[in-house]
């Protein structure tokens, strides 16, 4: 992982005792394939379930924001190496992805994104005739 990201005021953390304090995130690592037909993006979001997860596309550009399950635990853990920020990433998108057809599955932390091409820009086999 990377940074922590401060978000502008709009996501800011207001609690009545305290004044508004900007929103924390974590970048989280991704690892992106090509395929034949498209791209699959895998991003590691450890503690993020379905319920969690929040994905939007605005024009060409895809945010990618994960809520972290707070546990059941009311004392604060004896030792932690990660940290108690949510995850938050932008992509922007190439135009050739048909944007429609965009899926997404999240199993054990692991968030998996199918980015498929548009039929326009696949290549095609092109035929010779006499």
């Amino acid at each position: 992982m990377t940074a922590i990201n401060t978000e502008n005021p709009k996501s800011a953390i207001c609690t009545p005792e305290s004044k508004c304090a900007p929103r924390q995130f974590v970048t989280p690592e991704v690892n992106i394939y090509e395929t034949k037909d498209g791209y699959v993006l895998k991003a590691d979001l450890p503690g993020v379930s379905k319920a969690g997860l929040d994905i939007t596309l605005e024009g060409n550009e895809l945010t990618i924001i994960g809520h972290r399950n707070a546990g059941n635990s009311v004392q604060p853990p004896l030792y932690r190496e990660s940290l108690g920020a949510d995850y938050r990433r932008v992509f922007e998108l190439d135009p050739a992805i048909d944007t429609a057809r965009i899926n997404a599955q999240v199993e054990q932390g692991v968030l998996t994104l199918h980015l498929p091409k548009s039929e326009e820009v696949k290549p095609r086999k092109i035929t010779v005739t006499e």
